[in-house]
């Protein structure tokens, strides 16, 4: 199986338009186009993560102006998109189709494919204690890395193939959930990679 993007090249810069956050604030929010091929036989349904393994696990340094992240800071996972149940006879999500436009609080009903349900993403938990931007975060919301950063952090959508059609995660569902309910069940999977940066010494 293979997947591509018409939004970005692989391994290349992701446009702000796909980005959740630019230099000046929020940006276009929109969920960058996918399509895939060469999709097994037994394909029942797919499931579709984004994830950024390239960021900070010490919160307290993000977003200041008096010091920098270092490159060899240890990183974490930070899930931007999860979604399952998506019909084994798409071949593409076009550009915008899911998220266009970065919602305060959620979306809480994300647009996407018919039968397809999205999970909740990570800005759910960076957003809990602020009272201005708290909420569920369901859907896709991208790319914001914190401009004081000396990193350049990368993006991965990984869909996978599956040989069911529906798997048992219900409600405000993780990616985590995605993948526990997935075991035994993955057919083939793809991926392809962008990256993004808001520190000006690296753009």
């Amino acid at each position: 199986m293979k997947l591509d993007s018409q939004s970005f090249s692989n391994a290349q810069p992701i446009p702000a338009e796909f980005a959740a956050g630019q230099a000046d604030g929020f940006a276009g929010n929109r969920n960058p186009q996918l399509a895939w091929t060469d999709v097994p036989a037994g394909t029942r349904s797919f499931a579709l993560i984004c994830v950024d393994p390239d960021v900070p696990t010490v919160a307290e340094l993000v977003g200041r102006d008096d010091v920098s992240i270092p490159l060899d800071q240890p990183r974490t996972d930070f899930v931007h998109w999860v979604m399952v149940d998506v019909p084994a006879e798409l071949r593409e999500i076009a550009a915008g189709s899911c998220s266009d436009g970065f919602t305060a609080h959620g979306k809480a009903q994300p647009a996407g494919p018919a039968g397809a349900r999205q999970g909740i993403n990570d800005y759910t938990g960076w957003f809990a204690g602020n009272a201005q931007m708290s909420g569920t975060y369901y859907g896709y919301d991208g790319p914001y890395p914190p401009f004081n950063d000396e990193r350049v952090h990368r993006y991965f959508f990984r869909l996978f193939a599956l040989d069911v059609e529906r798997l048992p995660v219900e409600g405000a569902f993780t990616a985590a959930d995605v993948h526990r309910a997935m075991q035994g069940h993955v057919l083939a999977e793809a991926a392809v990679h962008g990256t993004y940066t808001l520190n000006k010494a690296l753009a």
